[in-house]
């Protein structure tokens, strides 16, 4: 059960990857901008186009874990978990999902991402730009 909570932690971490996120330090400092990566070790951070106090604009920051004290996401991730789900009732064991790339593959040649179909062609290829497309416009 711990295992599977820890790996829950990381793939909700990694849905955050390139998404603007604040960051409240131990002293109650608050910088916000986009997650660029992250160890999972420390939970240490690197974040890119950051906006300090003071609006000041930095080009990129790293905070190590220990001084973290809150990390929250103005943007809701991508339900790439959802969008698998939904594919896999139309492709029925054809569907791999991998959350910590963020991309799902259809019959081993269709990738796709939360920007779309990144990869394939065909009739099965727009069978899942159109799935893809519907499950956007329902989430929206």
């Amino acid at each position: 059960m711990a295992s599977t909570a820890g790996r829950r932690f990381f793939e909700e971490l990694a849905q955050l990857v390139n998404k603007s996120v604040q960051v409240v330090d131990s002293d109650g400092n608050l910088v916000e901008g986009t997650l660029l990566g992250y160890d999972p070790n420390t939970l240490s951070l690197c974040l890119g186009d950051v906006k300090g106090m003071g609006g000041t604009r930095i080009h990129r920051v790293f905070i190590y874990g220990s001084a973290i004290a809150r990390i929250a996401a103005s943007e809701r991730p991508f339900n790439l978990e959802g969008l698998a789900e939904r594919l896999e009732r139309v492709f029925p064991n054809m569907v791999r999902l991998y959350p910590e790339a963020g991309v799902i593959v259809v019959m081993d040649k269709i990738r796709v991402t939360e920007r779309g179909v990144v990869e394939g062609s065909g009739p099965a290829a727009e069978r899942v730009k159109d799935i893809y497309e519907r499950f956007i416009s329902e989430a929206a």
